[in-house]
């Protein structure tokens, strides 16, 4: 006996490692069979040990109505439509270099916020608003309306994505796509559905205040930032150009934008205006060159001592502000957002669909004792009678992993008796 129950111990480790691992909540476990019902009458233990003829009938018509353990739908952006919206996006930034101004429909979305206004959606913020016509017509936002016209044949395409969402989502790709940090962003923000709750004008930053280190500090210590962040987020002024027609600074054309990509004409900040890197800061420290702009607020961060502490140390350490962009980039885009689920949701929780571990027998073992071969190929057996296989691994749930278990179990101490 005592070989027995400790052959059955070791078998149990086993067995609990054959599938993927289910969830454990209880309000959440529910089954619906995700493989065909039939398929639990050829496991030959299952059906002759463990199933009464009665149930294996009721298994083999499916009268069994369990509901599927599946994750809970999302009220405000589909996960899966997301990830497909995020390639379409890629596609996009390849074929129209539109790198800056998806950067710039994102921040502008979300650079409304206003920290000591706690009503949703009056404190504006991350909330798909500048969508909206007069909204669009803002004298900071002149142009982002083509940002939209890019945009809106991927929302048309994925109807269960917000705009507050997709606007984002398409800032941060941008950002990666064009060499910078991995943004560790979250989706699942609610839009507001009507133009009488944009924001007013005025909350965005002008481009040359009378006083520009008070004026970044009035407008991005509203929106509940500090110093360091003012200056991160300045650094992605490395991507894009400045229109003379659009925003009254710049130069019509210089001889890093008078071919291209993209549309022609402009003002860059840096040589490699569609590569995101740290040389913002050197060529603003510099200044070596007349083709690139600098504006009174990015001159102000090297002449105000606390912002030149971090512009000095961007210059000098491109990993350094990658981290510190990466996570005032973040924080930002999720400024005044509401969420739905409350948390939010990460794209890249859970491995990607069509990749589920394969099936090698011979990982499980448990301690130092290796099973048999006869024994692995009685498992793997046991596991292609329930629709696995080495290619076709199976769906994850509790009521299955169960079966399964019990199975392999009986199939071990039935060996070890006789």
């Amino acid at each position: 006996m005592a070989s027995l129950s400790a052959a059955t111990a070791t078998a149990a480790a086993a067995a609990t490692r054959l599938l993927p691992s289910a969830s454990t909540s209880a309000a959440r476990l529910s089954y619906r069979p995700s493989v065909s019902l039939g398929s639990l009458r050829s496991s030959p233990l299952l059906s002759r040990i463990f199933l009464p003829q009665s149930t294996a009938r009721r298994l083999s018509t499916g009268r069994i109505g369990y509901s599927t353990a599946s994750p809970p739908k999302c009220a405000a952006s589909d996960p899966d439509q997301l990830k497909s919206a995020r390639e379409d996006i890629k596609e996009l930034l390849k074929t129209k270099f539109c790198h800056p101004i998806l950067v710039r429909l994102g921040w502008h979305d979300a650079g409304t916020y206003n920290k000591n206004i706690e009503e949703w959606p009056q404190r504006g913020g991350a909330n798909g608003s500048l969508r909206f016509e007069i909204e669009l017509k803002h004298g900071a936002n002149a142009g982002l309306v083509n940002a939209l016209k890019l945009l809106q044949p991927i929302k048309d395409k994925y109807s269960n994505v917000t705009y507050a969402d997709l606007f984002q989502l398409a800032s941060a790709t941008a950002i990666e796509e064009a060499g910078g940090p991995k943004i560790p962003m979250k989706y699942g923000r609610v839009d507001v559905s009507r133009p009488e709750q944009c924001p007013e004008e005025g909350r965005l930053p002008d481009a040359g205040p009378p006083s520009p280190a008070s004026h970044l500090r009035d407008v991005f210590y509203r929106m509940s930032l500090n110093d360091k962040e003012i200056v991160a987020l300045s650094g992605a002024h490395t991507l894009g150009r400045s229109r003379p027609d659009r925003s009254g600074w710049g130069k019509p054309e210089t001889k890093y934008t008078k071919d291209g990509p993209g549309a022609p004409g402009g003002q860059s900040w840096t040589a490699q205006w569609l590569q995101f890197d740290n040389s913002y800061f050197k060529d603003i420290k510099e200044r070596r060159d007349e083709d690139l702009l600098v504006l009174p607020t990015d001159a102000v961060l090297f002449e105000d001592p606390s912002f030149k502490e971090y512009s000095e140390k961007y210059a000098a350490d491109q990993d350094a502000f990658f981290k510190d962009y990466a996570e005032a980039h973040a924080k930002l885009s999720n400024l005044g957002a509401k969420f739905d689920p409350a948390e939010g949701f990460s794209l890249d929780d859970s491995p990607a669909k069509g990749q589920p571990e394969k099936f090698v027998a011979a990982k499980y073992s448990t301690g130092k004792r290796e099973l048999s071969d006869a024994m692995k190929q009685k498992i793997r057996a046991e596991y292609e009678g329930f629709g696995g296989s080495p290619d076709k691994p199976l769906q994850s749930n509790y009521f299955l992993n169960i079966m399964i278990v019990v199975a392999v179990l009986a199939l071990l101490s039935s060996l070890i008796v006789n």
